[in-house]
């Protein structure tokens, strides 16, 4: 064995035994799908970025899908928290705090978009996911609460179920993402994507009755 390879070695052993080999290994995931795309790359090129031998990964990950789920799942927890502190900022009404959520999301997207990618583009199975579950269901509910507000002004009879309007929410404030907020902005409409988006959420609301046609 060269001196190299049992510095590498050692190096290896010393940040497995101090818990830093999954937080490189995390990192190493995020620069390879913003790069490559989630499937674009291998468990051994994941490995050969942090530094460690192609077996160290298997340590913490039982593969390539289970290192983008984790990615996945931290994605998810800065997501729910930035949802939480854009509905909690002390709006004035239900229809600005829809607003501010809104503009939440495409921040999240452009800020973070090693773990949007892993969330959302990756084929990474949510439901019935112990570990991913739970945060995706936290980001929800924020969407949920925002419109079960909205919809105190209805008879309950009239009512659309919130998590329905959570949902479609969620899927306007994706494809926005996707087809207006990647690359450069600007240049596929003549409109931000935080205007798409605000004037899509509001056409819809008002469609609903959940918010005055005025």
């Amino acid at each position: 064995m060269s001196g190299t390879d049992g510095e590498e070695r050692s190096g290896e052993r010393k940040s497995y035994h101090h818990g830093n080999l999954r937080e490189a290994l995390v990192e190493a995931a995020l620069s390879l799908i913003e790069e490559k795309g989630p499937s674009g790359f291998t468990m051994a090129e994941a490995a050969r970025q942090a530094g460690v031998s192609p077996a160290a990964p298997y340590r913490h990950f039982a593969g390539r899908e289970d290192l983008i789920a984790e990615v996945a799942r931290r994605g998810f927890a800065i997501f729910a928290e930035a949802l939480e502190g854009a509905y909690n900022d002390g709006q004035p009404s239900a229809l600005s705090a829809f607003t501010r959520l809104g503009d939440a999301y495409l921040a999240f997207a452009r800020a973070h978009p090693g773990h949007y990618i892993a969330m959302f583009e990756s084929g990474v199975k949510i439901a019935g996911n112990p570990e991913l579950q739970p945060v995706a269901d936290r980001a929800l509910s924020v969407l949920t609460r925002a419109a079960a507000r909205l919809s105190e002004r209805l008879p309950p009879g009239k009512r659309p179920p919130p998590s329905m309007v959570g949902y479609h929410i969620w899927a306007m404030s994706h494809g926005v993402v996707e087809l207006f907020a990647r690359g450069a902005p600007g240049t596929r409409a003549p409109f931000s994507p935080e205007h798409l988006l605000e004037s899509g959420v509001a056409i819809y609301l008002r469609g609903l009755g959940l918010i005055p046609s005025d």
